[in-house]
């Protein structure tokens, strides 16, 4: 049993390491096992194929990224449904930026991998589901607050565009910004600006 788990931390090792490097399309298991040190076979009788060992290293923290979204945006829809959102408190969107930002950096290389060596995989289009999820999220969020504020409702391409500008914020900080705390203390200001520019939406002209 132990050895077991030693050969499968190593292959997790070992294809972590040749994906960062060449991305899943132009990863070699045969390379991932001659560096993890075992067979191809010992390989197939922890993973079915290349895909496989690739979920087994981004599943996990890409569902739990999924989870946190969701709750935020399960709690953010409550506060607007008891009256509350219309004035531009930021504090709820800046604790769960910051709970993200943090999230992502704790598994950093796994998100690097998502984002940027997935092509190829089931996982490539992984930010257009996360855009999908926040797109929804905005839609109805910006119907009730139209509606409260007694201002036209904001069409869909406004909504599309700013849930696509604030998934992309996520990526461009974890592509350009290394360290977690330099990509909090940027996202301080850019959340204000991004917040001042809703609540303005909703604005009587």
């Amino acid at each position: 049993m132990r050895n077991e788990k030693e050969t499968k931390a190593k292959l997790l090792a070992s294809g972590k390491k040749e994906f960062l490097e060449k991305g899943y399309m132009h990863a070699s298991l045969r390379n991932i096992c001659q560096n993890a040190g075992v067979t191809t076979g010992a390989l197939y009788f922890f993973f079915q194929d290349k895909e496989d060992l690739f979920a087994a290293l981004v599943e996990e923290p890409l569902q739990q990224l999924y989870r946190v979204m969701d709750q935020h945006y399960s709690q953010e829809l409550l506060q607007v449904d008891e009256g509350q959102g219309a004035e531009a408190d930021i504090s709820d969107d800046l604790e769960a930026c910051y709970q993200i930002i943090h999230y992502m950096y704790q598994y950093y290389d796994e998100f690097q991998m998502i984002l940027t060596k997935s092509q190829g995989s089931r996982f490539e289009h992984c930010i257009d589901r996360f855009v999908e999820i926040s797109e929804k999220h905005y839609r109805v969020v910006a119907d009730k607050m139209s509606k409260r504020a007694d201002v036209p409702r904001m069409d869909d391409y406004m909504i599309h565009w700013m849930a696509h500008m604030m998934i992309d914020i996520f990526v461009h900080m974890l592509n350009h910004e290394r360290s977690e705390e330099g990509a909090i203390e940027h996202m301080q200001y850019i959340v204000r600006f991004l917040m001042a520019g809703w609540f303005g939406m909703f604005e009587k002209k």
